[in-house]
């Protein structure tokens, strides 16, 4: 769960870095996909964003929390379940910024949403405290019966089920719309 303050955007992503310029601020807020909704808000990088970030939706506020991370420049990146509360298109969005974010840098990701991690360089699955695979994305999909290869089969099944509510959904909005008019 990502920590946003009761005062601007600008000073949520500051508390990274003190001493960070505005530019800094700026690049780190692009960095994670952030500067483009910031800048829609209605006093830009001065908007008061409400105690834990009220006034955000999820995914604003994991980027705004990302930008706050990437403003030290760190050499080394932890992040726990940075997509895990999103939708699937603020994880998109996020997900870019993190592929980006992890370049050039040592970055240890826990995540049990396996998109998150299917670029990453090594993948270790655990089971009761112990490793039971270890490769890329790619070697652990190949993996007859693995794991991993179980995991995401099943993740990428329970996504065509949710796309499938959603579209039932919205059609069903629509006809309830349609029938109103």
């Amino acid at each position: 769960m990502q920590i946003l303050f009761d005062t601007s955007v600008y000073e949520n992503i500051r508390f990274g870095k003190l001493n960070a310029t505005q530019a800094e601020i700026e690049q780190a807020a692009r960095d994670a996909n952030a500067h483009h909704f910031i800048m829609q808000l209605p006093h830009k990088y001065e908007t008061i964003v409400g105690e834990r970030g009220i006034q955000l939706s999820g995914g604003e506020k994991q980027r705004i929390a990302l930008a706050r991370a990437l403003v030290k420049q760190p050499t080394f990146l932890l992040l726990d379940e940075a997509t895990s509360a999103l939708d699937s298109i603020n994880e998109k969005i996020v997900q870019e910024a993190l592929d980006r974010a992890c370049k050039d840098r040592t970055t240890i990701v826990i995540a049990h949403r396996l998109t998150t991690i299917q670029n990453a360089h090594q993948i270790y699955v655990l089971d009761n405290g112990s490793v039971i695979e270890q490769g890329t994305h790619e070697t652990l999909m190949t993996k007859e019966e693995g794991k991993y290869q179980s995991m995401v089969k099943c993740q990428q099944m329970e996504r065509i089920d949710d796309d499938k509510d959603n579209i039932l959904s919205m059609q069903k909005a629509t006809e309830e719309e349609e029938k109103s008019i």
